[in-house]
């Protein structure tokens, strides 16, 4: 008997998941671990002494562990993936309805954080950040170059709420850099767009994300249109 948590059919678009660790067992028919098991358990546990004995610096066994996981994962499809915690917890940021941070839609240009634009009513609109301001500084480390990816982005600009960062920003037209120290704060994700009446009896709403709110959204918009007298429903999910 074979027994797998968090595994999803691998031809599908979720893959085989392992979130943070792996739990599989392998069982004869007297449900004691078969020795195929045992061998193969062993031969990992050796590798993982003999490397930490014997190799020549210090190794971090977690990491190499995490490695070995996600090297694993790789020989099975393209669809197989390993989250770790932390991982785990970005993947699943977009599902929650809202976030902690500076509150900016961005772009990485050319290894440059460009701000597409402030979140309408948050903090870094509050403090005058502006679309096409470039970010070159966060608290005072440069921010350019190839260290820049969204994984970069994220660490540095989201935090804690209340929590405070500094930036620097390249302005077109202005002479210096220009600085800013925003607090942090609670960044809604909404997943409507629109909604509105498009004729006398014909309403539209336009989705653009599944989240953990979308449900509540999508129903006080439905009552706002009937109450208006909504008989028709354009439910548009265009690049959803």
């Amino acid at each position: 008997m074979r027994i797998s948590l968090f595994a999803f059919p691998s031809r599908t678009a979720f893959g085989l998941l392992l979130m943070g660790s792996l739990f599989f067992f392998n069982l004869n028919a007297s449900g004691q671990p078969s020795q195929e098991r045992i061998s193969t358990d062993l031969k990992y546990a050796k590798a993982l002494e003999i490397i930490k004995f014997a190799y020549v610096d210090t190794v971090n066994e977690a990491e190499l562990t995490e490695h070995a996981i996600r090297g694993m994962l790789k020989e099975l499809d393209p669809h197989s993936v390993y989250l770790s915690a932390e991982e785990l917890k970005e993947a699943n940021e977009p599902l929650q309805g809202s976030f902690d941070g500076i509150g900016v839609q961005f772009n990485i240009i050319s290894d440059t954080i460009v701000v597409i634009s402030p979140t309408p009513g948050g903090p870094s609109e509050k403090v005058g950040i502006m679309p096409g301001d470039k970010i070159v500084k966060i608290d005072g480390d440069i921010a350019v170059g190839s260290i820049v990816n969204n994984n970069f982005v994220f660490k540095k600009l989201r935090g804690e709420r209340g929590s405070k960062v500094l930036i620097s920003i390249f302005r077109q037209g202005a002479k210096d850099l220009l600085e800013f120290t925003i607090i942090r704060d609670q960044i809604p994700i909404n997943s409507l767009d629109a909604a509105f009446m498009a004729s006398p009896e014909t309403g539209y709403i336009k989705i653009n994300r599944f989240a953990r709110t979308t449900i509540r959204e999508f129903k006080e918009a439905l009552i706002k249109l009937q109450a208006q007298g909504m008989k028709n429903l354009i439910l548009d999910l265009n690049y959803n």
